[in-house]
């Protein structure tokens, strides 16, 4: 253990190590916020996976999946068939064995629209659907639609907007799944053409190659993965600077994509409207490599999952589950090695899923009042609160080295809390009592405090 994950409790004048907690007064800092559902943040966590027919069998991917406490996986139609090794009866059985939904996509160069919807009604009847995705990284992988090509190596995204179009309207038109989200392509920002691709739905006067209403997706979808040629190396608020949606991120994020488009700068949103734009990331992660270690991939990781769900994305997916096996090279992308070994990565998750595990569900979301004074920026915490009305405070730290020093003050004194370390595993590190401020000593990854209902 370093002494970054050391904790400090401090009561009658006797210290022991990492979080001190303080008896004071009522705070006349703390305001009220409202908490978000603790099942709606576990529900954002989700994963690229490879099934039989890329040398992955179901029963580990089912292993795999419960460990990590994986809501939901990023799939679809591409290596499915009926006579396998991936089928849609393995689909449903990952479902059954581990509850996880699937965003049901086209994947890379597809365009057979009437096979996804085909499918994807399987899906829904089964209760196993999550969403509809378009094309994966049409820049990357181009498309071939009917007899017009698009994407890729052509001059025009003109396939690739028409496809999308038609998926909407497939997947709007039909009684079973009208009521499930469509999420836009991905890289929509590599557009060589002014098709509209930047936004949802094209508005009036935007000077698009495709009419104004076209409708493309419910929801915005980027691949804005942390390290990037405008951001390559290990840094302070490494994940929080990824998930920004203005022009201040330097990675492929959501201003580059659907505000003004990396590759030809096509306008697209406005900042207030980019603010409020219903956005997921279907694919991003940390490779192992250079100064990326095990441990930053896996303190990389769980600190995306909630800096993503902090600044708006309401699902979120990374790439990989466990390393390819089926192309050249290890990839070491993965939660898992090639040999099916639990990277930090997937231990941390684990720990962090189990600490915060809830199915149950909150009607309505209650506040609490509490303050971080002079919270340093590399500091962040997210309010959560646990269907049995336990509150369950999230403040983590994203310093590349050294340590922050804070104070998160109380609006009144808690009976007992529970404080948790998910780097040390899942059983309470203190459980501090009479407690109206806690002082804490923080560096690169979250630290959780369980507020019990009725306690206060």
């Amino acid at each position: 253990m370093t002494p970054s994950r050391l904790l400090r409790f401090s009561a009658g004048g006797c210290v022991a190590l990492a979080v001190v907690m303080s008896l004071a007064p009522r705070s006349s800092l703390a305001a009220s916020v409202t908490a978000v559902a603790t099942n709606d943040f576990l529900n954002s966590i989700g994963v690229v996976t490879t099934g039989p027919d890329r040398g992955q069998p179901l029963a580990r991917t089912i292993e795999m999946i419960r460990y990590c406490g994986f809501r939901w996986v990023r799939s679809g139609i591409e290596g499915l068939s009926e006579k396998g090794p991936t089928t849609m009866q393995t689909v449903l059985e990952l479902h059954r064995e581990t509850g996880v939904l699937l965003n049901w996509g086209l994947v890379s160069g597809g365009t057979d629209v009437n096979k996804l919807v085909e499918t994807g009604r399987v899906l829904a009847q089964a209760g196993a659907l999550l969403a509809f995705e378009g094309n994966n990284e049409p820049n990357n992988f181009g498309v071939d639609y009917q007899g017009e090509k698009g994407g890729g190596g052509a001059s025009s995204w003109m396939a690739v907007a028409k496809l999308q179009r038609d998926l909407y309207q497939a997947v709007k038109r039909d009684p079973v799944l009208a009521k499930y989200p469509v999420w836009s392509i991905s890289e929509s920002g590599a557009e060589r053409d002014n098709v509209g691709l930047q936004f949802l739905t094209i508005p009036p006067g935007a000077g698009t190659l495709m009419p104004d209403g076209t409708t493309y997706a419910d929801a915005a979808n980027v691949h804005n993965y942390i390290y990037h040629p405008h951001s390559p190396y290990p840094a302070d608020n490494k994940t929080w600077d990824a998930a920004d949606p203005t022009a201040a991120s330097r990675v492929d994020g959501l201003f580059g994509n659907f505000g003004i488009t990396w590759a030809k700068r096509f306008r697209g949103y406005t900042q207030q409207q980019l603010d409020a734009l219903p956005r997921v990331t279907t694919e991003t992660g940390v490779r192992i490599e250079g100064p990326v270690t095990e441990e930053m991939q896996g303190l990389n990781l769980m600190n995306m999952y909630l800096a993503q769900f902090k600044r708006g994305y309401a699902y979120t997916s990374v790439y990989l589950l466990r390393d390819r096996t089926d192309e050249d090279g290890n990839q070491t992308f993965g939660f898992y090695q090639a040999d099916y070994s639990p990277r930090k990565a997937a231990i941390y998750l684990h720990s962090l899923t189990t600490i915060l595990a809830d199915h149950g569900s909150l009607a309505a979301p209650g506040q609490l009042d509490f303050a971080i004074p002079h919270q340093p920026a590399t500091v962040h915490e997210l309010l959560l609160q646990h269907s049995d009305g336990t509150f369950q405070l999230i403040v983590w730290d994203e310093r590349l080295s050294g340590q922050d020093r804070v104070t998160v003050q109380f609006g009144v004194t808690s009976a007992s809390i529970r404080i948790y370390d998910p780097t040390t595993g899942v059983e309470p590190v203190q459980t501090p009592a009479n407690v109206s401020s806690l002082e804490l000593t923080l560096s690169d990854h979250p630290l959780i405090i369980a507020i019990p209902p009725g306690k206060r």
